[in-house]
């Protein structure tokens, strides 16, 4: 599975409905589990940098690393004076050739495991470079609800294909790889991270249309999302799971 050749799709959601409720979640979550004071942060799979640039703009260093520079063109032109980041072209599975072990108070990695068939070796490596206490922002396809979509949208042929796979073709035309939360939390544990906290991501407006503008009343919809993604049982069907981890002291 791979991203490569996607960027142009992915480039053409941005700012619609579902990117906005996805990046202010994430952000809203993130921000709660980072220090106050500025910390080093790797953003891992960055993509147009828009966690980067909010952490950068909050006072951390930022290392974003993607190996899109169509992309990282995106972050680069977003950048602001005081900000500071630097960007590499690489792929994330040279994340230990390229940075020093334990070099980082936190490492961001949000939608991307979902384009590795096997997620362990990048596991494993971000783990790595995560210092003493320092925490994992993890986002990903929630395995436990894949049916949703399909059936919210009344494809109940794909929504019964749904409950037996893992893999599906996402909205800008790519194969990709959905994870189990209890699964990936075993898969966690054994590289030496625990879940403090989870969150559902986009439990309403995952079935809005491509390209679905910002509506008036945006501030009560993210209210909304965010209660709803913070509550249970609606965060474990959300589209997208996101999990702070902890590495150990």
């Amino acid at each position: 599975m791979t991203f490569s050749g996607a960027e142009g799709r992915w480039r053409a959601g941005l700012g619609s409905l579902r990117d906005v409720v996805r990046q202010e979640l994430v952000t809203r979550q993130l921000t709660e589990h980072l220090p106050a004071t500025p910390c080093r942060i790797l953003d891992v799979g960055s993509g147009q940098g828009t966690q980067a640039l909010r952490m950068a703009a909050r006072g951390h260093h930022v290392t974003a690393l993607d190996a899109s520079r169509e992309l990282l063109d995106v972050l680069e032109a977003g950048v602001q004076p005081g900000m500071r980041v630097r960007t590499v072209q690489a792929g994330a599975e040279r994340l230990g050739e390229l940075f020093e072990p334990g070099g980082f108070h936190a490492v961001l990695c949000h939608g991307v495991l979902m384009y590795f068939d096997d997620p362990g070796p990048l596991l494993a490596g971000m783990a790595g470079m995560l210092a003493p206490g320092g925490v994992l922002s993890l986002l990903v396809r929630n395995g436990d609800a894949l049916a949703m979509r399909a059936g919210l949208q009344g494809d109940w042929g794909g929504a019964l294909r749904a409950f037996d796979v893992v893999s599906y073709a996402n909205r800008i035309g790519v194969r990709a790889r959905a994870d189990r939360r209890e699964e990936l939390t075993r898969r966690l544990a054994g590289e030496g991270l625990a879940v403090r906290q989870w969150y559902g991501v986009r439990v309403f407006t995952d079935v809005a249309a491509d390209g679905a503008p910002v509506p008036e009343d945006l501030d009560e919809l993210l209210a909304a999302e965010e209660r709803a993604g913070r509550t249970d049982p609606y965060r474990a069907v959300a589209a997208l799971t996101h999990l702070i981890c902890q590495a150990g002291a």
